[in-house]
């Protein structure tokens, strides 16, 4: 199969109008925290428990089109014997894979980040894909203060973002695109959507300079929201704002946009992506998903490590999803929360 039909075939099993993505792909500090908060040791055996738990629950693939690893989980296997990623593709969901290595700061400009990892990422990929890898993730990250993110530090990321993803599309891997302008601050909403709308021009811009095909290619942006430590915006207008910065700022060919939770509640997160799907109107992509905490939350305090708890965190996952893809529809109702 060529580059091409292989970016096209991922693509068409990723991308529909009811799913959306897992993200299970935490860094071994991130999922050691989460897993404190329940009093579970983050063991290599806990971690696989988790991941497998996830994986084998029946009927996700109903919500869930595509799952990001970590590095750690793309070689392990479930209880019974299968690698994990051949247990998502199971259910039809493909199983990508997180490529960046973090973040650190950027010289020249105090306050800004970017992300690392380029450096043998071509073979890395390589590595990625004969372990069942079909797309990837790469996240760059941009506070918001008085003078953050400035124009360096856009540029600086977009042109990474960019380099990734044409390294990704050369080897036949669809590229998740995820430019997060994060909610860690007291800026008001339309602050949020001035900074989101710059971070994606400069993406889209570097994007089109490194022959990116937009087709081929999945967004993860932010919602537009307020900063923490501002106010909480009500449903219909984080709506409003998200997308109107993202008809300005995304191209028409983009199939997906997969808005990341970035620290919403589990029921928070799904009531403004079904505030968005009810205001979309003609929008010319899929208007979906790709949550790590706002979906495993709920089934991780459920589980709380323990073998008897696994139908339960099961039943927890699947319900998340169940009400995530009622609101790619605009037809979640709080009131489901009780059921």
């Amino acid at each position: 199969m060529s580059v091409q039909s292989e970016l096209k075939q991922t693509i068409q099993e990723m991308v529909d109008d009811h799913r959306g993505i897992l993200a299970a792909d935490e860094s071994h500090p991130t999922i050691a925290r989460r897993f404190k908060a329940i009093d579970v040791e983050s063991s290599e055996e806990n971690r696989r428990d988790w991941r497998s738990l996830l994986l084998t629950t029946a009927g996700l693939g109903d919500y869930i089109s595509g799952v990001i690893l970590f590095e750690e989980t793309l070689g392990q296997k479930s209880e019974d014997g299968p690698p994990l990623p051949e247990v998502a593709w199971n259910q039809k969901i493909v199983p990508g894979i997180k490529v960046d290595k973090g973040t650190g700061p950027l010289s020249g400009a105090p306050g800004d980040l970017v992300t690392r990892g380029l450096d043998g990422l071509g073979e890395r990929l390589k590595g990625y894909k004969a372990r069942g890898a079909r797309f990837a993730k790469w996240r760059e990250v941009y506070p918001i203060d008085r003078h953050n993110p400035t124009l360096l530090g856009r540029e600086a990321n977009a042109e990474v973002l960019a380099r990734y993803a044409a390294v990704c599309q050369e080897l036949g891997i669809v590229p998740i695109v995820e430019p997060e302008v994060l909610m860690d601050g007291d800026h008001d909403i339309d602050r949020c959507a001035t900074v989101t709308e710059q971070v994606l021009h400069a993406v889209f811009h570097a994007l089109d300079r490194h022959h990116v095909a937009f087709e081929q290619m999945i967004l993860k942006p932010n919602m537009v929201l307020p900063g923490k430590a501002c106010r909480r915006a009500e449903p219909d207008e984080v709506a409003e704002a998200t997308l109107q910065v993202m008809r300005r700022a995304v191209p028409a060919a983009v199939p997906s946009i997969n808005f990341l939770s970035g620290g919403q509640g589990a029921e928070e997160a799904t009531v403004n992506l079904n505030a968005i799907n009810q205001l979309h109107g003609n929008a010319p992509w899929q208007l979906s998903i790709s949550y790590g905490r706002a979906l495993q939350q709920p089934a991780l305090h459920a589980w709380l490590g323990r073998t008897e708890n696994r139908e339960a965190a099961q039943q927890a996952l699947l319900k998340r999803a169940r009400l995530n893809s009622l609101a790619r529809k605009g037809e979640y109702d709080p009131a489901m929360e009780q059921h």
